[in-house]
C-alpha cells in the first residue's frame, strides 16, 4: 500500500492542475466568497425619489429615507426618468411622493405613495421593500402624532391610537439578517463539493490520459482505489476544516452544535461524492465526458439545498435530482448542528440517510470488472498484432 500511495503522491506532484485544485484554488475561492459577503448587509442601495409635492412633509420623508443605512435617495424630476434609471439598473427602487401629499394628510384623505422595486434582484428587492415601508411609516407616524396632539388628544392616547398592536419580528438564528450567516456557508459547501469532485475525477482520468489502466488493474483495482482515497480524502477534509475554521472560529458565526460532528459529516459527504464519481468514471470511460457529466450533476448544488427556496415546493424532478447530491444531505446536518444543536442521535439518523449511495458499490464493481475485461482484451490484441 505504501508503494501505491507513493505512486499517487508522485502523480499529484507532477500534475500542476491537480496541485492547484488541492492548494491555492480552494483558498482563492473561499476567501473570494468571504470577501464578497464580508459587508454582511447591503448598504447604501440607490433609490430613485420623485418628489411631486415639494412640501415640508415630503422633504421630511426624504430625510427619513436618507437616515436609513440601506438607502441612498437619488432625486429625479419625473417618473419617466426614475423608471429609466431602474431599467438601466442605476437604481433598485423608486418612490413617488404624490402632488398634494401634505394637503391630503392634513384634510384626512388617504394619499397613495407609489413604491416600486426591481424584483429581478430578489434579496435586494425584498430588503428595499421592507426598509422603504419602515422608513416612510415612521415619518408618517410622527406627522399623525403631531396632528393628534394639536387636536387635544393626550400623548398616551395618541400613541395608543397610532400603535394599536405592536409587532416585533426577529429572524431565528440570524438576528440581524446577516448575509454571511445566510449565504456564505451553503455557498462554500457547494464550492467544496465541486472541488472535491474535480480532484477525484482528475485523479481517475489521469489513468486514462496516461494509458495506465492496465497497470492499475495489475496492481489491484481496490488497492489503487484505496490509495487514491487515502491520499485525497485528508487533503479535501483539510479544505473543509479550513472552511469551518473560517466560519465558526475566525468569523465567530454562531454554532450551537459540536465542531467535530460537522467535520465528521463532511467526511461522510466526501465518501458519497467519491462513490458517485467512481460510478460515472467506470460508466463513461472518457475524461472529458466524466468531468462534464459530474460538473453538470453537481453544479446546481446551491439552489437545491433549500436555503433560498423551500425544497418541498420544488418540482418532483428537482427533488429527485436534489437527493442525488451528497451536499443536499449534508446541509440538513449542517443546519441542524449550527442552528439547533441537534443531538448525536439525530446526527446519526441523518448520516444514515446516505445509505442509498451504498447501492453504487455493486454497480461500481460490475462496471470496473467490465472495464478490466475490455482493457485486457485490448492489451492482448495489441500484443498479438505486435507478435504478428
Amino acid at each position: 500500500m505504501k508503494q501505491l500511495i507513493k505512486r499517487e503522491l508522485n502523480a499529484l506532484w507532477h500534475d500542476p492542475w491537480q496541485l492547484a485544485l488541492v492548494s491555492y484554488i480552494p483558498l482563492v475561492g473561499i476567501f473570494g466568497l468571504w470577501w464578497l459577503f464580508s459587508a454582511g448587509l447591503p448598504r447604501q442601495l440607490p433609490v430613485a425619489i420623485v418628489d411631486q409635492d415639494q412640501s415640508q412633509i415630503s422633504r421630511m420623508l426624504v430625510r427619513q429615507l436618507t437616515a436609513n443605512a440601506a438607502i441612498i435617495p437619488i432625486h429625479y424630476q419625473d417618473i419617466n426618468s426614475a423608471k429609466a434609471s431602474m431599467e438601466k439598473a442605476e437604481t433598485y427602487a423608486m418612490v413617488v411622493l404624490p402632488f398634494q401629499l401634505n394637503r391630503d394628510l392634513l384634510t384626512g384623505h388617504q394619499p397613495s405613495i407609489d413604491i416600486r422595486y426591481n424584483s429581478q434582484y430578489l434579496l435586494v428587492g425584498k430588503l428595499l421593500s421592507s426598509q422603504l415601508q419602515l422608513s416612510l411609516a415612521d415619518g408618517l407616524k410622527r406627522k399623525a402624532l403631531i396632528k393628534q396632539l394639536a387636536a387635544g388628544v393626550p400623548m398616551a392616547q395618541a400613541e395608543v391610537n397610532l400603535n394599536l398592536v405592536k409587532t416585533q419580528i426577529s429572524a431565528l438564528y440570524n438576528a440581524n439578517s446577516n448575509y454571511v450567516v445566510f449565504l456564505l456557508p451553503p455557498l462554500l459547501i457547494a464550492l467544496g463539493q465541486l472541488l472535491a469532485m474535480l480532484v477525484f475525477a482528475n485523479s481517475l482520468n489521469r489513468e486514462l490520459r496516461l494509458n495506465t489502466m492496465q497497470e492499475w488493474f495489475s496492481l489491484g483495482t481496490r488497492r489503487v482505489l484505496w490509495a487514491k482515497i487515502l491520499v485525497y480524502t485528508p487533503l479535501i477534509v483539510l479544505q473543509g476544516r479550513l472552511i469551518l475554521t473560517l466560519l465558526y472560529q475566525y468569523l465567530g458565526l454562531p454554532l450551537a452544535g459540536q465542531f467535530g460532528q460537522l467535520l465528521l459529516a463532511q467526511i461522510v459527504m466526501l465518501l458519497a461524492v467519491w462513490l458517485m464519481v467512481l460510478a460515472i468514471f467506470f460508466l463513461l470511460q472518457d475524461s472529458a465526458r466524466v468531468v462534464s457529466f459530474c460538473t453538470a450533476l453537481f453544479a446546481p448544488a446551491f439552489p437545491f439545498m433549500g436555503i433560498t427556496f423551500p425544497t418541498q415546493d420544488m418540482p418532483k424532478l428537482a427533488q429527485w435530482w436534489r437527493e442525488l447530491m451528497p451536499s443536499s444531505h449534508y446541509i440538513d446536518t449542517h443546519v441542524g448542528l449550527v442552528s439547533y444543536g441537534q443531538s448525536f442521535a439525530t446526527f446519526t439518523h441523518q448520516v444514515m440517510s446516505y445509505w442509498g449511495y451504498l447501492l453504487l458499490i455493486p454497480v461500481i464493481v460490475f462496471l470496473a470488472r467490465r472495464v478490466k475485461r475490455a482493457t485486457h482484451d485490448v492489451a492482448a490484441e495489441t500484443r498479438c498484432n505486435e507478435a504478428s
